[in-house]
């Protein structure tokens, strides 16, 4: 059952597709005082969801904000990361899913203050809740995810590995990607072109110097089964002739700032103008300029920088330069010294920055920090919906930024995470709720976007990853090379990736069954085993669609890990390229897991492919089966 209460919302944000009439009774289970939102938890009770929002499975404990942020640095004190997702399940003497419309700054205090009280505040006071109940904790998820509408669905080659860099600067750099993948028998489907492929970091152009006969290449990396997926930033370069501002200019496309200008601020191409993606004109101009790259045989994106991501707004520059002339011919004790550095620290996604623009919404005019979750998400929607209309074929798409309504249009990744043991375990763990609210196609970058990886840390991470719907391994500029070819011998790396492939009818069957039944792929143990207290309490492994379950290696120089097994289980272990499988009792078991090996449970028969080396070489039809069906009882 779902229930919903209207406070004054100043939009509809397009999160919800079901319409449901609003209730006239008092909202239950909270207390509404000076406009917070007040819940008295029970000392048992587990916190479930917000998305890709940092730490355990279990929220309970800390404090978060849903206010799409740049932040490169995904520490456990964080509040916020790229994505708005505001939705969030109760599990204790209370049973209920709580989903918050509101498409600005909305804090939730999940025991943090008061280790007993969760609090939602939002700044004003223009919002729907949605109250959800059901009988289970998937039930309820299925009730939610009725409500927002169907996950994206990608090609089905989108559940091939992906190649990624910031750093691949020309054609021939693509191109060494995909010989040395051919040369070590390692799969791969995609490779990705970040903003090195760009001319001056203009979207929709191609740099013809360093990728010429771009139509052609692209056709040649086909033949081969691989798909060039390039990067689309989400402002567009003021530059006079640049066709794309020209247009955008001219039609008054662009956000404005107080005075009705176009609002400028300095991203990677430097001084841009930013898409009004809630004017439907420009949101449906924009994703027209997709055009450009699909007429070439682009058939997959990535929209990035999409918060909207700011370095400084053109103001706020003059701003800063005016300060930092203070501090001229002055002695700077240590205080007015990191004040003097602050000055430019602090002009990269300013609130005052957030301010000082404006959208025209079919609703009106709206300052940006009052709408700011919706930027993401409404640049993702005026791609597809472009793309469809471009396309007869489905398209791979995912984006940085999002806010629920954006899982009906792309997928999504968790952005710039880091070449630590623990980003292993915050990808599991952000997956669980990702999937809750819509997000089935996701991922991580495998290895850390940022930072340095080592030869065991990508192995350990792929041997989680390869069982993610996004396969992406991604790293940036100036780092040490981490594809899977980069490490000497590439035998352990052929394997792993080689397994991925063979399981792709079982991971592709499971996506299409929760897509359609608004299931979740990933879930923690707790969402299929209720009854089993020990169950709860697992926060580092997944249940894999419905028989299928993970439980990775995330800190280094381990060699085996204490594993939870709910109900007899397939032990199945890929060691060499060989796979064997036994049988595992319920309990907690030591399991050895040597570097190289993928361990993971079943609780019956495991579909495998014969190995391929791009999707399209897969043979879904022909499979083999691993383990055995096993009674409950036995």
């Amino acid at each position: 059952m779902i229930r919903k209460y209207s406070y004054s919302p100043m939009i509809n944000t397009g999160a919800v597709v079901k319409s449901i009439p609003s209730e006239s009774a008092p909202l239950p289970y909270f207390t509404l005082d000076n406009g917070v939102f007040t819940y008295k938890m029970s000392p048992d009770a587990r916190i479930y969801g917000l998305g890709e929002a940092v730490r355990g499975i279990n929220k309970r404990g800390w404090i978060y904000e849903s206010w799409c942020s740049d932040d490169p640095f995904h520490t456990e004190d964080k509040r916020s990361l790229y994505g708005a997702h505001n939705f969030l399940i109760v599990d204790g003497d209370d049973r209920f899913g709580v989903f918050i419309d509101y498409p600005t700054r909305l804090t939730f205090d999940v025991g943090y203050t008061d280790p007993d009280v969760l609090t939602i505040t939002p700044e004003k006071l223009h919002l729907e809740v949605y109250i959800i109940e059901a009988d289970t904790l998937r039930d309820i998820v299925r009730e939610f995810r009725a409500l927002i509408g169907k996950s994206y669905i990608p090609p089905v080659w989108g559940f091939g590995y992906g190649q990624s860099r910031w750093g691949y600067v020309n054609r021939e750099d693509i191109a060494a990607v995909a010989d040395k993948h051919e040369k070590a028998g390692i799969p791969i489907d995609m490779i990705y072109l970040d903003i090195d492929y760009m001319e001056r970091f203009e979207d929709f152009t191609v740099n013809g110097e360093r990728f010429p006969n771009f139509e052609s290449f692209v056709k040649e990396m086909k033949q081969r089964n691989i798909h060039l997926i390039p990067i689309i930033d989400a402002a567009v370069k003021r530059e006079e002739g640049y066709r794309v501002y020209d247009e955008g200019h001219e039609k008054g496309y662009f956000c404005k700032d107080e005075n009705g200008e176009d609002f400028v601020v300095g991203v990677w191409p430097g001084m841009s103008c930013l898409p009004d993606f809630l004017s439907p004109e420009a949101s449906r101009w924009f994703g027209m300029q997709y055009k450009a790259l699909t007429d070439a045989g682009i058939d997959g994106f990535w929209n990035d920088m999409n918060e909207p991501a700011l370095f400084y707004s053109e103001k706020a520059l003059c701003g800063a330069f005016d300060q930092l002339r203070e501090f001229e011919g002055k002695t700077l004790d240590a205080l007015t010294y990191f004040s003097a550095r602050d000055v430019f620290a602090r002009l990269s996604n300013s609130n005052e920055d957030y301010s000082a623009f404006y959208h025209n919404a079919p609703e009106g005019r709206f300052c940006h920090k009052d709408v700011h979750n919706l930027y993401g998400y409404k640049m993702t929607e005026s791609a597809m919906n472009a793309l469809k209309e471009l396309r007869t074929e489905p398209t791979l798409l995912f984006s940085r930024a999002s806010y629920i309504g954006a899982h009906r249009s792309g997928g999504i990744w968790t952005g710039d995470n880091h070449s630590w043991w623990s980003h292993i375990l915050q990808s599991l763990q952000q997956m669980t709720g990702l999937n809750m609210c819509g997000f089935l196609y996701s991922g991580s970058d495998i290895g850390g976007f940022n930072g340095s990886c080592t030869r065991d840390l990508l192995l350990r991470w792929l041997s989680f990853a390869l069982f993610t719907p996004l396969m992406r391994n991604h790293c940036a500029i100036g780092n040490r090379s981490q594809e899977a070819t980069a490490f000497g011998d590439t035998e352990a790396f052929r394997h792993i990736i080689t397994l991925r492939y063979r399981l792709i009818p079982y991971l592709w069957g499971e996506f299409l069954r929760c897509v359609n039944e608004d299931d979740m792929y990933f879930r923690p143990l707790s969402f299929d085993y209720e009854d089993d207290r020990a169950a709860a309490g697992i926060d580092d492994q997944l249940m894999v669609g419905d028989r299928l379950m993970i439980a990775p290696i995330y800190k280094q120089n381990t060699s085996g890990r204490t594993v939870y097994i709910p109900e007899p289980m397939n032990l199945i272990r890929m060691s060499g390229g060989e796979i064997t499988t036994e049988r595992i009792t319920k309990g907690r078991h030591y399991v050895d897991m040597p570097l190289g090996d993928v361990v993971f449970f079943s609780k019956g028969k495991l579909p495998l492919a014969d190995p391929a080396m791009t999707v399209a070489e897969l043979d879904f039809e022909n499979l083999t089966e691993v383990g055995e069906e096993i009674k409950k009882n036995s």
